[in-house]
């Protein structure tokens, strides 16, 4: 019988140490101002980071950005510019219609005053919006500098539940929320460790910890995952 080696057990400071050891530093490449965020979040589709830069730098181009550029462009004058970004490039335009009015109207124009305040009322405000749920709403408030809130990248939750549980749950919204608990106890409740925590976690979902067909064999964290350990056994 042969006798496994035990696992390595890592808390977050490491496994991130360890992730940007392997991708180095990590920049957000998105717009960390709330407003724009929206407007760049619906720039693509499928929503990408390739795929919103192509479409709001577009966008940028030939409209411009500002809530009252985007009121004064036709529809289909905006869907012109979103197509490089991808599908369906007339339902975003009616969204950045409709994320433009709700910033004048309600707003006076300045989304980013209107969220100071309370974590939940800001969460709130903000789930108004086209496509923002409680992942989105965290990431705003995060990279704005609005609250320390541990955010998890919306689009692989899985990957530090992989880590230090093994297996993820087949519940999208019981893994963000495990994620979110183990960040907010093992890390800084302070914007810059967390903002860094969410990019790294971000390009090793991205990257390697996929959520179909992981590529365990490339992982820098592999000797502390707990997936790869179960897995194994």
């Amino acid at each position: 019988m042969r006798l496994r080696m035990p696992r390595a057990v890592l808390h977050v400071p490491e496994i991130l140490a360890e992730l940007e050891s392997f991708y180095g530093r990590q920049e957000a490449c998105f717009p960390t101002d709330p407003y724009e965020f929206l407007v760049w979040w619906h720039c693509g589709y499928p929503a990408s980071d390739a795929a919103c830069a192509k479409g709001w730098d577009s966008l940028r181009r030939s409209v411009g950005v500002r809530p009252q550029q985007l009121l004064a462009a036709s529809a289909a004058r905006l869907a012109r510019a979103l197509k490089p970004g991808g599908m369906v490039p007339e339902l975003r335009a009616m969204r950045l219609l409709k994320i433009a009015a709700r910033v004048e109207d309600e707003y006076g124009g300045d989304l980013c005053g209107a969220l100071a305040g309370p974590v939940s009322a800001a969460r709130r405000t903000l789930k108004k919006f086209p496509s923002i749920a409680d992942p989105g709403a965290d990431r705003i408030l995060l990279f704005a500098g609005l609250a320390p809130v541990a955010a998890v990248p919306s689009n692989c939750p899985q990957v530090l539940v992989r880590i230090v549980r093994g297996r993820e749950s087949d519940q999208y919204a019981a893994n963000y929320r495990e994620a979110q608990e183990v960040l907010a106890r093992e890390t800084p409740a302070n914007g810059e460790a967390r903002a860094r925590a969410y990019l790294l976690l971000k390009q090793h979902g991205q990257e390697l910890c996929k959520r179909t067909r992981p590529k365990c064999g490339q992982c820098p964290v592999s000797s502390a995952c707990a997936y790869l350990s179960k897995a194994a056994g």
